[in-house]
């Protein structure tokens, strides 16, 4: 099992949008494509506009396979389009994989 970081740096005054984007759009095509989300988050105390998702993977053949289908997916494309038409939601992303150590309770 291999668990993916992503931290989103949103654009300012953007975060409604992609905490929209996701909740209405992204996580149906996350269950289409079985995408496994262990969770999201907000920073509470910290740089105000970074949100972080890690998701779950068997290991990496079913990451690359799993995400070259969502990432062309025409239903994702449109929703991104249709989402970013007044300008980019995400200043930058910082993506990781991180695989548990042989102690980690979570494996």
């Amino acid at each position: 099992m291999i668990y993916e970081y992503r931290a989103y740096y949103v654009m300012p005054g953007r975060m409604p949008d992609i905490q929209r984007r996701f909740s209405d759009v992204t996580m149906k095509l996350f269950q289409k494509h079985g995408i496994r989300v262990v969770g999201f988050w907000e920073t509470v105390i910290g740089e105000s506009n970074e949100m972080v998702y890690i998701l779950s993977w068997q290991d990496f053949a079913e990451r690359d396979r799993v995400w070259s289908k969502f990432m062309t997916d025409p239903d994702w494309l449109a929703a991104r389009k249709a989402s970013e038409a007044n300008g980019p939601l995400v200043e930058r992303v910082v993506n990781k994989i991180w695989r548990p150590t042989a102690f980690s309770p979570m494996q």
